[in-house]
Parts: C-alpha cells; structure tokens; sequence
C-alpha cells in the first residue's frame, strides 16, 4: 500500500509543476535596452527602487538612471500608456504571478509622462 501511495505522488507532482512553469504574459511596453540587464532587474528592482526613494527622499539626490518614472516612460503599454492598467501590464503581470501587492502607485502615477499631462489638462 505504501509503494503505491509513493508511486502514485511520483506521478502527481511532476504534473502539478508542468503547469506551474509558465511564466506570466506581459505587456512591456516599448521595452528596448533596459539601463541593466533583464535578469539582474527581475532580482534587483525592488532593492534599486527602494535605495532610489531613500536617496531621493532623505537627500534630496535625484538619480535618473534607476528612477521610477524612467521604468514607468518606458514600461507603459503603448494601449493606455500605463503599467497597471490590465492584467499583463508591466507591473501588475509580474506581481501578481509572484503573489506581491505593489503599492508604488498610491502615490506615483503609473502612467507615461505625457498621457498624464494630456489627461489631466482638461
């Protein structure tokens, strides 16, 4: 009885991973060469952003190379100009498969520059 319990898990858990290997499908917006490499930032973004913020907020040194709106100008869908929007936008996409809340934009826009401007110049 336990040889086929044991069989029987060999079998099922190499089937749960085959679906749990597909990676998220995700707008990137005009994408393009990235200020770092894709994999450094996929590991790395959350730690340069709160550093960003840190140096930003604590001393007033603005740095353009790993800031937000830079991520934000060039992630945005090229559809509605932001990277929240939908389901497979540049942010939510990735945080949503990895289970993280993003609470960046409760008080960033999460839009490209020059779409805010025009929705808000009305």
């Amino acid at each position: 009885m336990k040889r086929l319990a044991s069989l029987l898990l060999c079998l099922c858990i190499p089937l749960a991973w085959a679906g749990g290997d597909a990676l998220p499908k995700i707008d990137i917006g005009k994408g393009g060469q990235c200020v770092e490499d894709t994999q450094w930032m996929r590991k790395n973004h959350m730690h340069v952003l709160k550093h960003q913020r840190d140096e930003v907020v604590h001393k007033g040194i603005r740095e353009e190379k790993h800031s937000l709106k830079n991520c934000i100008e060039c992630h945005a869908s090229t559809k509605d100009h932001s990277v929240t929007a939908r389901a497979d936008s540049f942010c939510v996409a990735c945080h949503s498969y990895e289970a993280v809340k993003i609470d960046c934009f409760e008080c960033h826009s999460d839009k490209r520059k020059n779409a805010w401007l025009q929705r808000n110049a009305k």
